[in-house]
């Protein structure tokens, strides 16, 4: 019976969790015990949680310094329960301020046991100097974006491998059928606006990408105006865009925004993960961020990389503009929209770019999941001795 330990602390890494675990547990023919910390995903594939993860769930400068010894001791608790565990592997998934402050840990009290880190940290944005420091308590890197090993290798941190995006394999959701790509070629077009996953996000973006769209409005561009959210942030979203001047329609929940995406000729997005998912989609966009001022300050210090834009970085050129901080005006957001939303330079590289995005982040026929799992697993038994 092989144990495996595995720590996720937000949704995202929850999801990755639990289609790894169901993974293993195909691949050692149910001859496995799982333990750690996960959320609903794994728990419905067997994990129990050492604690809930939405203890973690805390946003801003304050608020994390006045948890802060909550969340160090749920860091040594977690520890602990490692070594006490003794498993054939420790997968570490995302959350890097939470889960490499446990695997230092491990690593210093117990040696033998091999560790995994699903999901890099973003070593080739920031804190490069993360990546070499790595190799002294991770033995491999499992990475979702296709550039990340050749950074790793430059960097000279530990082995890394490309094992794919969870995205590409929802493609057939995000592209639209022949009715959805009538609709996204008809007038007046779709226009979806994105402005972020979290109330702090929402807030920071609201009112300036209202005041982009009535600019385009007033410009004489007509469009429909799509507004995809969750459940948690549709009243904050709701109070936002009361007084804009183009009202939006705004869809709820991830099978709604996805239908969304399907009919979508440009977007007005908020810089992150929903830019890989419009670039998947085929969905020319425009992309901004804003934060505080001491958040940016920071932030547009350590930036290392030509572009913050995850569709840039895979694409390899900056085909997608960006608009960060003090660019991210009324005027610079409407006019690089009237240009994704005509036929002019900036759409067509774009749609160019975007076309060649299934090739560079192909795994071939085999899931990222799989090829995740078989890492894992090639992991443990070369430190285990095992065959």
């Amino acid at each position: 019976m092989r144990k495996i330990f595995l720590i996720a602390t937000e949704e995202s890494g929850d999801r990755l969790g639990a289609s790894l675990m169901k993974v293993l547990r195909q691949r050692l023919g149910g001859a496995v015990r799982f333990e750690g910390v996960g959320g609903q995903a794994m728990a419905r594939e067997g994990l129990v949680s050492l604690f809930p993860i939405e203890q973690l769930s805390i946003m801003g400068f304050a608020a994390v310094v006045k948890q802060l010894p909550m969340l160090l001791q749920r860091i040594r608790e977690t520890a602990e329960a490692v070594t006490q565990a003794s498993p054939d592997v420790l997968v570490i998934i995302d959350s890097p301020d939470f889960t490499h402050r446990v695997a230092r840990r491990v690593r210093a009290s117990d040696p033998a046991i091999p560790i995994v880190n699903y999901v890099s940290p973003s070593v080739w944005a920031w804190r490069p100097g993360r990546a070499r420091a790595m190799t002294a308590y991770v033995d491999h890197v499992l990475a979702l974006l296709p550039f990340e090993p050749a950074e790793y290798r430059k960097l000279h941190g530990p082995p890394c491998s490309y094992v794919g995006h969870p995205l590409t394999e929802q493609v057939g959701t995000l592209r639209p059928g022949p009715d959805e790509q009538k609709r996204r070629d008809d007038a007046p077009p779709v226009l979806l606006v994105l402005p972020g996953s979290r109330r702090s996000e929402v807030r920071h973006h609201i009112a300036v990408f209202g005041a982009a769209l009535g600019r385009l409005r007033d410009e004489g561009v007509a469009f429909e105006l799509v507004l995809p959210t969750m459940p948690h942030l549709a009243d904050a979203v709701r109070e936002g865009v009361a007084n804009w001047p183009v009202q939006p329609r705004i869809v709820i929940g991830e099978a709604e925004k996805r239908a969304a995406f399907r009919i979508a000729r440009a977007a007005l997005a908020k810089s992150g993960t929903v830019t890989l998912e419009l670039a998947l989609a085929g969905v020319p966009m425009v992309t901004a961020y804003r934060t505080g001022a001491i958040e940016a300050w920071i932030m547009l210090r350590m930036i290392k990389i030509p572009s913050v834009i995850l569709a840039n970085l895979v694409v390899g050129g900056n085909v997608v503009p960006e608009f960060l901080q003090a660019d991210c005006t009324p005027e610079n957001l409407s006019r690089a929209l009237r240009d994704v939303l005509e036929e002019a330079p900036l759409r067509r590289r774009q749609v160019e770019a975007f076309a060649k995005i299934d090739a560079i982040m192909s795994t071939g026929n085999v899931t990222p999941s799989t090829r995740a799992a078989d890492i894992v697993l090639a992991t443990m038994r070369k430190a285990r001795g095992v065959g």
